[in-house]
């Protein structure tokens, strides 16, 4: 995970009060994750960082594109990404875990947090769950070839064909129904 040491960020060293990070992000940050829903993109991470006696509070914005397979087509578009998001740290004396989301629980003894998680996290959850080229794209159109291909290909269309093409035979046992 060495692509992923750059998104740590070490905290004991720091004085009280605000601090800004930024990172890159591109194609060896997605490589890390072996089965993860994004593969590419290029985006820049800003975080600030509020050091407080017993907790973090991190602002992350987070910018970019991400390169997305649509579902209508099939193509590679890229898609626009902006997240701002706010995540706390708090400091515990075990490793204990936190029910809301928007808390993370770490240990005291702790002297960096490692922000390749939670960063992916973020993009992750912004990709739209239907990715449509013309709809999440950045005016990218659809394929038309590919998607007057795959009509034709469709279950609904070739169950037409079957039917004109049907045995007179069957047609006595269809009226007992």
């Amino acid at each position: 995970m060495k692509p992923l040491k750059q998104f740590s960020i070490p905290f004991t060293g720091l004085k009280i009060g605000k601090h800004l990070f930024e990172f890159d992000i591109d194609n060896s940050f997605f490589d890390a994750f072996e089965y993860g829903l994004v593969k590419k993109g290029h985006l820049k991470a800003t975080v600030e960082l509020d050091k407080q006696e017993t907790m973090l509070i991190l602002q992350i914005q987070i910018d970019g594109t991400v390169k997305l397979d649509c579902d209508k087509c099939l193509a590679e578009f890229n898609a626009p990404i902006a997240i701002k998001e706010r995540q706390i740290v708090k400091f515990a004396d075990e490793d204990e875990e936190s029910d809301d989301l928007e808390i993370i629980m770490l240990n005291k003894k702790e002297s960096s947090i490692d922000l390749s998680a939670i960063l992916y996290e973020l993009i992750s959850v912004s990709v739209p769950f239907i990715k449509i080229c013309e709809e999440n794209g950045d005016g990218q159109a659809c394929d038309q070839e590919m998607i007057a291909k795959l009509e034709a290909l469709a279950y609904g269309t070739e169950q037409k064909e079957e039917t004109k093409n049907e045995d007179p035979r069957w047609a006595a046992l269809k009226k007992l129904k």
